[in-house]
């Protein structure tokens, strides 16, 4: 079968200097301090839709978002596929939204803080340049990461 039920959705990872703009996600499915991001609306572009999602969960505009990896995993016969972009230029005013308050985090402070369980894996493929892809392989009663 060559097409499949998916679910497209985008995480963007806001660098200024030597931090990153993390969300302390509120929701249970994936609690903890991780990169703002959000659904692919119906016929929308792909980095229009990276743009919307920082300006709706951030308050800030992003220019020139760039593709940097792909997370993938299954959900109910399908997929869900999140496009992976890095950005360091972006204007505006920080704010919040419901799904959590946005804080800037210094790299060496990230241990620091509650982050999602699959965070450094997920931040290895945004920043490995050999890697390209995060993905979730279901075995047996558990899940396995496999970074390419």
């Amino acid at each position: 079968m060559r097409t499949e039920n998916v679910e497209l959705t985008v995480l963007c990872l806001i660098e200024s200097g030597d931090s990153y703009l993390l969300q302390d996600r509120i929701k249970k499915d994936w609690k903890g301090y991780t990169l703002p991001g959000g659904h692919i609306e119906n016929g929308e572009s792909i980095v229009d839709a990276v743009v919307r999602e920082m300006k709706e969960e951030t308050g800030l505009t992003v220019f020139n978002p760039k593709l940097c990896g792909v997370k993938q995993f299954p959900i109910n016969g399908g997929r869900y596929i999140v496009f992976l972009f890095c950005a360091d230029e972006f204007e505006g005013n920080l704010k919040s939204s419901e799904e959590g308050t946005m804080h800037w985090i210094h790299r060496k402070d990230l241990s620091e803080v509650n982050l999602v369980d699959d965070f450094n894996e997920l931040l290895q493929v945004m920043l490995d340049e050999n890697l390209n892809e995060f993905q979730y392989v279901a075995k047996e009663d558990k899940w396995d990461i496999v970074l390419k």
